[in-house]
């Protein structure tokens, strides 16, 4: 009957499909049309970087500039700024990937008009193709774009009228049209979720709409445009730019006196604006980097490194790190700060690519390049659950920069003594204990670094942030020995330091056994290190507990939080015995932190694995990287 037996169906079945998806199957990644597609772009577009683009590798985690989702079956975002293209973008490339989330070509020199190909492209929510060289106008019809959030066109030659169609983007939060030819009156665009809005240096004309008239009038500088003048009685009055109204005769003369009355002013706010402008220019090579922003949001500017040598954008990444960006990429982000502490600043950095990172803005290093780069080698290839790991850097002569990855479930310092709210409740028992035996495993870790002679040296809670599954991980690896010597102080920090560091100001392993003890005494305790006891005393915590030891009261240590939970007050004693054999004044009486750790696991009664993750049970807090 020409029908094939039983056995043989199932091996045509299987032949087909290898056929069928044979290049899948190869890759291991994307299709191969969507591969296929990125070779063609960058084939046929001339570029000055070179891109490890190859044929005979994987797309996903490979190619630079590239980003797969999570499958690794699709391609969601492009990002390649800076590399040298010149050149029209090839056709039939870049809108063959239907995935696509991100694409930022921006810092090239592309040219021709505006890419057909990528209103292709409905799932895209970025498009950054700012400082280009692209000309002729720019696309009617926007509406297949209904995913798109940001929208950067500036610094090119775009010219002809802004479409009305860009109305049709109701979720976009940024549009920059800024420093192109564009010309004609600006449409009326109703974007409730407009956040961002820059019209500046083009030739737009006529009357601010409406609905854009509550952007600052930055947002249209370089242009001949109006805000219209409610006059008392409701009607609107605009008066064309650049036409003043008429003034009585009798004001239009001057006296002599008068005139030169002006004249000198006018030299004297010149020598004072000169003045000014030398000022401000020497305080800009100190200040290339300032994040400006307005309300606790920072705007980093990357404009400020465009001649910065060798040194701009080269940003040092690890092995592991799953990131796509460069400093550019870092210094445009929104940000905001996280905190600030004995080493600098954390800004909490949202890229392109809507991934979030921390950078961490160093200040006062104490050592050259050469030995910060080392010391970064070092902690950057510390990979261990319990340890905040370091996924780039960034050194120039006034500027030094550390990325981390971002911990959303916060900091024990945060959890300890923030306004936690009504809906978090109290930091429980075995929560405690999970975030302090986190911690030990982490500083275990760092102590077995460096031929066992690496030194965290900044142990203290704000640094022990906690990972999605509820276990301390220590932050802020090895910046003690990089930076400056630390200087006496009576603010809660000190309250962390060991005797011979306040002595020496030298920090060994034995002393961040003395931090932990004093974080495992906090931990116990609910009290800051150094906290006040009325009347402007200050009180040190360990102090405090050892004369209330001495005195037998042992139970009045213990956060009172702590004493709701039933059947836990011989962990506590144990907890407090581990935590004063920590805090011991003599250095070589303290236990090893490999040993600290055995001892808190054999404190702890049951495994704890099957614990609520910290994003269903501390939703909401902030990860803070201060040092």
């Amino acid at each position: 009957m020409g029908i094939l037996p039983d056995r043989v169906v199932p091996a045509v079945v299987v032949i087909l499909l290898l056929f069928c998806f044979r290049v899948s199957l190869v890759d291991g990644d994307i299709s191969g049309d969507e591969k296929q597609a990125l070779l063609d772009f960058v084939g046929n577009l001339p570029h000055t970087r070179v891109l490890n683009w190859s044929e005979d590798s994987t797309v996903c985690g490979n190619w630079a500039g590239v980003a797969c989702d999570e499958g690794a079956s699709a391609v969601v975002a492009v990002r390649l700024p800076g590399v040298g293209f010149h050149g029209p973008i090839p056709p039939n490339t870049l809108g063959r990937l239907s995935g696509l989330r991100i694409l930022s070509l921006r810092l090239n020199a592309i040219t021709g008009v505006f890419p057909p190909d990528l209103l292709r492209l409905r799932n895209l929510s970025g498009l950054y193709l700012q400082k280009n060289n692209f000309s002729g106008p720019l696309p009617m019809d926007f509406s297949g774009w209904s995913n798109l959030t940001v929208l950067n066109l500036s610094g090119n030659g775009f010219n002809g009228s802004i479409p009305a169609s860009i109305s049709k983007l109701k979720l976009l939060v940024g549009l920059n049209l800024a420093s192109n030819r564009l010309s004609g009156e600006i449409p009326n665009l109703e974007l409730p979720q407009l956040q961002f809005l820059n019209l500046s240096n083009n030739s737009l004309s006529g009357e601010v709409p409406r609905s854009l008239r509550r952007f600052p009038s930055s947002a249209f500088l370089g242009n001949n445009v109006s805000f219209p003048t409610i006059l008392p009685g409701g009607s609107p009055v605009v008066a064309p730019p650049g036409e003043s109204h008429q003034r009585p005769e009798r004001c239009q003369k001057l006296s002599e006196t008068a005139v030169l009355g002006i004249v000198a002013a006018c030299c004297i706010v010149a020598v004072v604006a000169f003045t000014f402008l030398i000022f401000m220019l020497r305080a800009r090579r100190k200040q290339d980097y300032e994040f400006t922003g307005p309300s606790g949001k920072v705007k980093m500017s990357p404009e400020r490194t465009s001649s910065r040598g060798e040194d701009a954008n080269r940003m040092v990444f690890f092995e592991g790190c799953n990131h796509s960006f460069d400093l550019e990429d870092l210094l445009r982000a929104s940000a905001e700060v996280l905190g600030k502490g004995t080493f600098g600043i954390s800004y909490k950095a949202i890229l392109e690519d809507a991934a979030t990172v921390v950078v961490k803005r160093l200040k006062e290093v104490g050592v050259g390049r050469r030995d910060f780069e080392q010391q970064m080698q070092i902690v950057g290839g510390i990979k261990h659950e319990n340890v905040v790991e370091l996924k780039a850097y960034f050194y120039s002569k006034d500027e030094k920069l550390m990325v981390y990855d971002y911990h959303p479930c916060g900091s024990l310092a945060s959890l300890l003594h923030g306004n936690r709210g009504e809906a978090k409740g109290p930091l429980d028992w075995e929560s405690r204990k999970r975030i302090v035996l986190g911690a030990a495993r982490g500083i275990s870790r760092i102590h077995s670094e460096n031929g066992k002679r690496l030194v965290h040296g900044n142990i203290k809670s704000s640094n022990v942030l906690l990972n999605d599954r509820g276990y301390g991980c220590v932050a802020d690896v090895g910046l003690a020995s990089v930076m400056h010597s630390l200087s006496p102080s009576i603010s809660r920090t000190a309250g962390y330091r060991a005797p011979e560091v306040s002595d020496t100001r030298k920090a060994g392993q034995p002393s961040d056994v003395y931090s932990f003890g004093v974080v495992l005494l906090e931990m116990l305790t609910g009290k800051f290190p150094v906290h006040s006891a009325g009347c402007g005393e200050m009180v040190h915590l360990v102090r405090w507990v050892h004369s209330v030891v001495r005195e037998e009261w042992t139970a009045e240590v213990f956060d009172m939080e702590l004493m709701r939970y039933p059947n836990i007050e011989e962990e506590l004693v144990e907890m407090l015995q581990i935590a004063m054999s920590c805090v011991v004044r003599t250095p070589d009486q303290r236990p090893r932190i490999v040993d600290i750790v055995t001892m808190i696991e054999n404190v702890r009664r049951r495994d704890s694995d099957g614990h609520e993750s910290c994003r269903s049970k501390q939703e909401g807090g902030g990860g803070v990287l201060s040092a």
